[in-house]
């Protein structure tokens, strides 16, 4: 994907706040519901994204790897207060991005050496997916703005087929002919809109 930065980071601030949008929605009573990801409740969709945000100081700005960084963010991240959790991590992840230089480095992630704009990308895209996941998870609207629908479809389009492979996704799926991109990204990652 070819981007400029200041794109890149307009949509990483947009992306963290749709979820956050969505996580601030969560009714008391629906941090146990199922969402679309299977195995994984609302609670733990919010866990998973918000884990994910705590990375990025670390693997940006400290320049740490995933050995170094150990299992510090594994298991249960959110405490009594999932909602400021996720705010803080979403604070510090936008915050280490946004940094002068921060979208020249490499991070090393679990599959390697990586550009840190490629894990910009892929971290608006998981974003993005995932407020939709929330979303229905917990009968919000589940539009997702067309920039960020656009912007996922063209991160993920090049690798979709083999995501299914990881184990982390489901096999993607038809869309209907001339479906929205929205439908489209949903179906590139196993799910059905």
């Amino acid at each position: 994907m070819d981007i400029d930065v200041t794109t890149l980071l307009t949509r990483h601030s947009e992306a963290l706040a749709l979820f956050s949008e969505r996580v601030h929605a969560v009714k008391a009573d629906q941090w146990g519901e199922p969402t679309p990801c299977s195995e994984w409740s609302v609670r733990d969709l919010v866990n998973h994204l918000t884990a994910e945000q705590l990375w990025v100081p670390e693997l940006v700005t400290e320049g740490a790897t995933i050995a170094e960084v150990g299992d510090v963010y594994d298991g249960d991240v959110l405490g009594t207060r999932p909602r400021a959790v996720w705010d803080a991590a979403a604070r510090a992840s936008r915050k280490a991005f946004s940094e002068p230089g921060a979208l020249e480095r490499t991070v090393g992630l679990s599959y390697g050496e990586t550009p840190a704009v490629a894990y910009c990308a892929q971290m608006i895209t998981d974003a993005v997916v995932h407020s939709w996941d929330l979303s229905r998870a917990i009968g919000a609207p589940e539009r997702l703005p067309a920039a960020l629908v656009h912007f996922a479809l063209d991160e993920v389009m090049p690798y979709a087929s083999a995501l299914s492979q990881t184990g982390l996704f489901a096999p993607p799926i038809e869309p209907p002919p001339g479906d929205s991109a929205q439908t489209r990204l949903l179906a590139l990652l196993g799910r059905r809109a």
